[in-house]
């Protein structure tokens, strides 16, 4: 016959057994993952100037604004990260600064403010093996107040020390 002290010391020895393995496997797994975005953000810098023509290429051919044409782009030097809150998929947002001009015919070429230089954001997107961008643009917001504006959506990653940038480097973006 088991006596119920017996029973207790090994019913405690399970517990135990458990908090350790879950106090030495969390850690580890949160590390694993740190290391792994750290991983992308630095893919994301080493392919930046690609991605950058690439999305030029797409918004130039996007055929929005109606009626104007995309003639310069000016890219800002900072990278603010975000997670998407419902797919977990990593976001890179660059500010940038975009000038248009009319197209004849479109409408516009009446228009004075056609020539006013916006500000806006370039949002690229990680999709499982690689840095991808649509072209997507949100005008009159900066990286961080996209952030704020679609925080149901969106939420912001810190870059690791492994991505060979400080933690400040994220929120050093204007909204």
């Amino acid at each position: 016959m088991v006596s119920i002290l017996s029973v207790v010391v090994i019913i405690l020895g399970i517990v135990t057994g458990l908090i350790i393995t879950v106090s030495v496997i969390r850690p580890l797994q949160v590390a694993r993952k740190a290391k792994k975005i750290a991983e992308i953000q630095r893919d994301f810098r080493r392919q930046r100037e690609q991605l950058e023509a690439k999305f030029i290429d797409e918004v130039s051919v996007s055929g929005k604004p109606r009626g104007l044409r995309w003639s310069d782009v000016a890219f800002d030097d900072d990278i603010v990260f975000a997670r998407d809150r419902k797919t977990g998929d990593l976001r890179a947002l660059v500010a940038i600064e975009v000038c248009f001009e009319a197209i004849e015919g479109g409408g516009m070429e009446e228009v004075e403010a056609v020539s006013n230089v916006r500000a806006a954001t370039a949002e690229f997107f990680y999709d499982g093996a690689r840095w991808c961008t649509r072209g997507r643009v949100f005008f009159n917001l900066g990286p961080k107040g996209l952030i704020r504006y679609l925080h149901a959506d969106l939420e912001s990653v810190e870059c690791g020390p492994a991505s060979g940038m400080s933690s400040q480097a994220t929120e050093s973006s204007a909204p």
